[in-house]
Parts: structure tokens; C-alpha cells; sequence
């Protein structure tokens, strides 16, 4: 992942790329030879070049201790999902970045995947209704670089996400069916969320399936849109018509770090934040909770 967000950057003209790390010297030599910037084995020494933006790009287990030196440096900084390895982590990220005043944003990249902001439109705007049932198809073949966390944390969290994002509200009951056959952790797993009192999300993810879906289904009083991911594309259904949406296409990875840029640039807040990225971290650690415990888990 931290290959595109150098792609990307290097691609930007309003920004500068001083410079990438890697633990691995010849990846960082041969990344930084590719996009004419400085190569660094130590995120402490790129930190010493007066930045005024880092992407963390780190296993999960990571994040708290390169983030917290990210901002005891005085640098805003992105980081990717899910926010910390643990809540008690995302909560010192999410403190010492309030009080050094850093601008810290996590990246839910299908917040800014262009179906899903359409999507966001037309619920904001009513076109559908009242939505009550939103649910998601995450699936598809395994991943063997994925070690340290199980489908959920990998890639349900998006969904979660995606889910609280479209209802505008918090997730506040989950319940989780899953299992792991080919994983040291879970490599399947059906995910029912509850918003409110009668409003659910249900999330289907897998690394079982040989090949990709990536869809979402919202369900309102006046009608059904359908959303694919990959193709970008919304599609509306009512007692009368069905209708295609108009979906400017776009990476969803450059869409979120020019908004981080621009956020950075002009001092504006960030639609990925700490605090909502700790909510799908929360929920998330609930599912598999609720999974190994075999009952519902509630959420704060």
C-alpha cells in the first residue's frame, strides 16, 4: 500500500516528496530511485526534515509507536486502517494529537471511493427514504501477506465503516457468525450490526471466494440502490424506474490523500477522523468477540 501513496504523492502538484522510509533498505533505495526522492531506514531521521504531512503505512501493529512519534514531531499525518492495534492505542493517538494540535486522519479509503460518496448524497438528500437496511458482499481469494489480523480487522472494518458512515450514526450491537479453516485467524465471517433500535447492517466477507465481489445494498421506504466498489457505479430502484446514477470515476486512494493534503493546506476537517475510526475499531473488536463468545456484544 505505501508504494501508491508515493505514486500518488509524487503525482501531486501542490506537494513536495522529501522522502520515504522502509526497514527494508534496498525496497526504500529502489522506491526512492524510481520516484527521485530520499530513501530513509529510520521514520526518526525523515521526521528531523521539518514535514508538513507523513503517511503512516505500517502493519497494524505498528501504528501506535511510529504515530506517536509522527506527532510528538509536530507532523499531521494519515494513517492507514484500521486505526490502532487496540482501543486503549487509538485513544493515546487520538489525545496526543489533540493536544499538539496535529491533524490526524485515518485511512477508510472506500469513504472516498466515488460510488460511496454518490451513494452518501442520495441518502443525505432523502432520494431513497428512511433507510433501514443496509447490507455488503466483501469477499474473495486469500491474501498470504495478511498474517497478523483475521478477515474482520482486514477487511470488514471497510464495510463497518461504510455502514456507520450512510446512517450517519454510531453502531450499537453486533453479532458475528465466523470461523477459520484456512488462517491462523478468521478467514470467514457474517457480521449483523444494529443502529438505533431497528435499523441493521450486515456485513458477508471471506477470503474463500476465487474471485473479487465488492457491493453494498441500502434499502430505504421509497426504494433500493445498489453500489459496486470496483465498477463504481450506483444504481437506484423505485416502483417506477431504475436508474443509473452519475458517478464521476476515480481512485479512491487519490480522492482520500488530496483530501488529506487539502485539509493540511487549508486547516478544514477530515471526513476520516480519529474518532470515527475508532468507532469501526471498537465494532470490529466486538464482532470477533462476539463470534468467539457466541452472543451479541454491545457498543458504548
Amino acid at each position: 500500500m505505501g508504494q501508491h501513496h508515493i505514486r500518488i504523492y509524487s503525482e501531486m502538484k501542490d506537494v513536495e516528496l522529501i522522502g520515504i522510509c522502509d526497514t527494508e533498505r534496498n525496497r526504500a533505495i529502489s522506491l526512492a530511485k524510481s520516484f527521485n526522492t530520499t530513501p530513509y531506514f529510520d521514520h526518526k531521521e525523515l521526521l528531523e526534515q521539518e514535514l508538513d504531512a507523513v503517511s503512516v503505512v505500517v502493519p497494524t501493529t505498528f501504528h501506535h509507536s511510529v504515530a506517536m512519534d509522527v506527532i510528538n514531531s509536530g507532523t499531521n499525518l494519515l494513517v492507514e486502517k484500521p486505526i490502532a492495534d487496540t482501543l486503549e492505542n487509538a485513544d493515546k493517538m487520538i489525545n496526543a494529537a489533540h493536544d499538539a494540535k496535529v491533524k490526524m486522519m485515518v485511512g477508510h479509503i472506500e469513504r472516498f471511493n466515488p460510488a460511496v460518496s454518490k451513494l452518501k448524497e442520495i441518502v443525505d438528500e432523502g432520494m431513497l427514504g428512511k433507510i433501514v437496511s443496509i447490507s455488503s458482499r466483501r469477499v474473495g481469494p486469500f491474501n498470504p501477506r495478511i498474517r497478523d489480523v483475521g478477515i474482520i480487522m482486514d477487511l470488514g472494518v471497510h464495510d463497518i465503516d461504510v455502514i456507520s458512515y450512510l446512517y450517519g450514526k454510531k453502531i450499537n450491537e453486533v453479532y458475528t457468525i465466523a470461523g477459520k479453516d484456512i488462517h491462523s485467524f478468521e478467514d470467514h465471517a457474517s457480521i449483523l450490526l444494529r443502529c438505533d433500535t431497528n435499523l441493521s447492517g450486515m456485513v458477508e466477507t471471506n477470503w474463500l471466494t476465487p474471485h473479487k465481489i465488492r457491493n453494498l445494498t441500502a434499502i430505504g421506504l421509497k426504494g433500493v440502490a445498489y453500489l459496486d466498489y470496483i465498477k463504481q457505479t450506483v444504481e437506484l430502484h423505485d416502483e417506477a424506474w431504475i436508474r443509473t446514477a452519475k458517478v464521476e470515476q476515480k481512485e479512491p486512494l487519490k480522492n482520500e490523500l488530496e483530501h488529506f493534503i487539502k485539509s493540511v493546506k487549508n486547516d478544514t476537517k477530515v471526513i476520516s477522523n480519529g474518532e470515527t475510526s475508532r468507532h469501526a475499531l471498537e465494532t470490529a473488536m466486538a464482532a470477533i468477540e462476539s463470534y468467539q463468545k457466541g452472543k451479541a456484544i454491545g457498543i458504548n
